[in-house]
């Protein structure tokens, strides 16, 4: 990490040892079965169990090759730091949930961290980031196969819409048919649709409160079904005209933690209370808060949530 990226504080109920970390090497190395054994073995909870909000953090990012934070072009590069930062929010009261690739939600399992938690498996990685090839989002990660055999909770797809890229016809395709398998095995499907422009080259996504709902009509009518679809959407100017524009279960997502996190909490605070939303799934904002205190910003973001 660069010096703009301050140091984790770390709580000791929540630290990871060396030798937990180095179990995890042997186990990776010599017992494959080990992963299968461990999501075996997991305690389960329902979705909507408790108030039937849910906060999730979400860490699904590096596997776009998207590992900065702020002006910390490889902040999430460690991934024994990245880690520890997730089992410290993992520990803080009304943390519901983890969202991850594979590798991510497997490292949890085999280090016993997602105990009565809900885990997300994140499906869409091939879209990489500033890949000529970066809106045809192809599902390379989970499939819904592969979380029923793990017992994961939710699936998860972000489905970017660029009208001028012929590369989002195949992504819109592929995300009917992973509503239609999720839907097939009963499992939750949360869909995170933008509009997007590729300007100077790089996919930026429109952030106006026309686009969003835009974006909402277009991701709720993929599939057959929509009995088991979510939202997962931005929080943006006007959220009660997008959130009537829907009937879906929502979840917020957090975005770039580049704006200030006082204005930041103030938005989500907000949002948080409109009909429809059910909490929040947050990522960099929490596990790279510019002040290096994870657990004081998941606490923050669990009350806005369960209050």
């Amino acid at each position: 990490m660069t010096d703009t990226m301050p140091s984790l504080v770390l709580r000791d109920a929540a630290q990871i040892s060396e030798e937990s970390f180095a179990d995890l090497r042997e186990r990776r190395h010599r017992d494959p079965e080990a992963v299968g054994a461990a999501f075996s073995a997991r305690k389960r909870r329902a979705v909507a169990d408790g108030d039937g909000r849910l906060l999730i953090v979400a860490a699904d990012h590096p596997a776009r090759g998207a590992l900065g934070v702020k002006n910390a072009p490889m902040a999430m590069a460690d991934r024994y730091d990245l880690l520890q930062r997730m089992a410290t929010a993992l520990s803080r009261p009304g943390v519901d949930g983890v969202l991850g690739t594979p590798d991510i939600i497997d490292d949890l399992a085999l280090l016993g961290l997602l105990e009565n938690k809900i885990v997300v498996g994140s499906m869409n990685r091939g879209g990489l980031r500033g890949a000529s090839f970066e809106m045809d989002d192809r599902y390379t990660a989970y499939d819904a196969a592969g979380m029923v055999r793990d017992g994961l909770d939710f699936a998860k797809v972000l489905i970017r819409l660029d009208l001028a890229d012929p590369g989002t016809v195949a992504t819109m395709e592929a995300t009917a048919r992973a509503v239609d398998a999720c839907a097939a095995a009963r499992l939750p499907i949360m869909l995170e649709p933008f509009m997007s422009d590729r300007i100077d080259g790089k996919i930026v996504n429109d952030l106006s409160t026309e686009a969003v709902i835009n974006s909402v009509a277009i991701a709720a009518g993929l599939g057959s079904t929509s009995a088991y679809s979510w939202l997962k959407l931005p929080v943006v100017p006007d959220m009660e005209r997008v959130m009537a524009s829907t009937t879906l279960p929502t979840l917020l997502l957090g975005g770039d933690p580049s704006g200030d996190p006082d204005a930041v909490c103030a938005s989500w605070r907000k949002a948080v209370a409109l009909p429809g939303v059910h909490g929040l799934v947050v990522g960099r904002t929490l596990l790279y808060p510019h002040d290096g205190d994870v657990a004081a910003a998941v606490d923050t973001a669990a009350q806005m949530v369960h209050g």
